[in-house]
């Protein structure tokens, strides 16, 4: 980056046509209107001091223009940029509980395509803290609020179905998180709950969770998985070997709607894999977190070098003035 510090000193750089006219222009005009007598040996010396007087001429001017560039101080700067990141404290609410184990999400069963999305959803955050809670009957947290999201993607991956016994227990997944985010001093805060049952365990209600929440200004995204047809679902039976079953969805939307609306967040439904992402991708849009950049420039200033270098040929010139350009007498 390159500036002036006083570019008003350039105006005097108008000068320079004005000694131009006086040094070459005027003198010519005026000797045309004289005569002189036919003194042809002078005229090589008179040109051979014309030339030596031009050079002396153009020397002055470079030093005048240097100088003049000298006062008006040129700089050369460098920038730099500094991020200020705001965070975003987020508590992931995963259910674990065995519906999630229908394969509708071909090729893979819902907990499967939850968990890979789940993970790019996490690549995706910068300077965001994240945290796990998973729930079934019970609810337990299985990563604290982090951003070492390589261990925390090692805890997703780890999670499967039969961690925690059977059951759905929403109020009790969602209360576990919001008090993860109690003590949070992050501006924004905000649970993405994803489940696909109704709430049939735990001793907390969905809403009471939900009306918490909202009075601790925490933020809830729901997510109903599961399509909206039946289900297929994969078992072993020791008797029979592999066995194959169907089952109604028993989602209970009305209820993830509520908590959604309470919070100020919002309720999402998920009928496969790629929606899945998309859903996290939408959040992960709303949800941005905020950055402050600050841009600073230092100038280090260039004027010592013309200084110099005009000072220097202002030398060369008076040495060169009084000896090899020296006037005839």
């Amino acid at each position: 980056m390159f500036r002036l510090q006083n570019p008003i000193w350039f105006i005097l750089l108008l000068s320079i046509p004005a000694a131009l006219y006086f040094y070459f222009v005027r003198p010519k005009v005026r000797a045309s209107s004289l005569s002189y007598p036919d003194l042809s040996w002078y005229a090589k010396i008179h040109n051979t001091y014309f030339n030596r007087r031009a050079l002396l001429v153009f020397v002055r001017l470079l030093i005048l223009t240097l100088l003049i560039a000298a006062l008006a101080r040129p700089q050369t700067g460098q920038s730099s940029r500094d991020a200020e990141s705001q965070g975003i404290d987020i508590l992931l609410a995963l259910d674990i509980s065995g519906s999630m184990q229908a394969e509708d999400f071909k090729p893979h069963n819902r907990l499967y395509a939850a968990k890979e999305v789940i993970k790019d959803f996490i690549r995706d955050r910068r300077s965001d803290r994240i945290g796990l809670v998973i729930f079934a009957s019970e609810s337990i947290t299985l990563c604290p609020l982090t951003t070492d999201y390589s261990v925390l993607t090692t805890f997703v991956d780890r999670v499967e179905i039969g961690q925690i016994e059977d059951g759905t227990a929403i109020g009790l997944g969602l209360a576990s998180s919001i008090t993860r985010l109690r003590h949070s001093q992050s501006k924004s805060r905000i649970v993405i709950l994803l489940t696909d049952g109704n709430n049939n365990a735990g001793e907390i209600d969905p809403l009471t969770a939900a009306e918490l929440a909202q009075i601790m200004g925490i933020k809830v995204y729901t997510i109903g998985a599961g399509k909206l047809g039946q289900a297929t679902f994969t078992a072993t039976d020791p008797a029979t070997g592999r066995r194959v079953t169907y089952r109604l969805p028993e989602l209970q939307e009305d209820i993830l709607k509520q908590i959604a609306l309470k919070t100020g967040g919002e309720y999402f439904r998920a009928t496969d894999e790629k929606a899945l992402l998309n859903i996290y991708k939408t959040i992960d849009q709303l949800e941005k977190t905020k950055i402050k950049v600050k841009q600073y420039t230092q100038y280090a200033d260039m004027f010592p070098y013309f200084l110099w270098a005009g000072l220097a040929l202002l030398l060369l010139e008076i040495l060169a003035g009084n000896t090899v350009l020296r006037k005839l007498p």
